[in-house]
């Protein structure tokens, strides 16, 4: 049975994001643990939940615990995919300072198609799979061209 795709704001998906990571880390997930992770007030967070509750994403009871329901945790781990990718791509292969690389990654996740997160994902796989040691060639000669604007040229066997 294929699950039916519910299209979330990028507000309820980083509810969720938030859900998953706090029950990692705690295993218990209050309205006061989101609000402050998510710097918003707790009315914030009530609404919120009675908005994945509707959408039979997250079971929660007034003045009770927080979790996740099966659904729900599919949508939040695709959440946390698509960041997780985002910070690698940003911080490892353009070499972006791992802060900004987290606060863009946390915009990128919510837009990027799915056709493009796999192309992405693939091409992140192949950069990592490279048999140089370090930093692939191509990286090392797009860092050169990013800090001087000149393209060095391309040696034969090492693209």
């Amino acid at each position: 049975m294929k699950m039916e795709k519910k299209k979330l704001s990028s507000s309820m998906e980083d509810y969720l994001e938030a859900i998953l990571l706090l029950t990692k880390k705690n295993g218990i997930v209050r309205v006061s643990d989101i609000a402050q992770l998510l710097s918003v007030r707790k009315s914030s967070v009530h609404v919120a939940l009675k908005a994945l509750s509707k959408k039979k994403l997250v079971l929660h009871k007034r003045y009770g615990d927080v979790n996740l329901t099966k659904e729900g945790k599919v949508f939040a781990r695709d959440v946390q995919r698509r960041h997780d990718m985002f910070v690698k791509f940003l911080n490892e292969i353009l070499d972006i300072d791992p802060k900004t690389a987290k606060e863009d990654a946390c915009k990128m996740e919510h837009v990027i198609s799915p056709q493009t997160f796999n192309k992405l994902r693939k091409f992140i796989e192949f950069l990592e799979n490279c048999p140089d040691q370090d930093r692939p060639y191509c990286l090392q000669n797009f860092d050169y061209y990013y800090k001087t604007g000149e393209r060095r040229k391309c040696e034969i066997g090492k693209i």
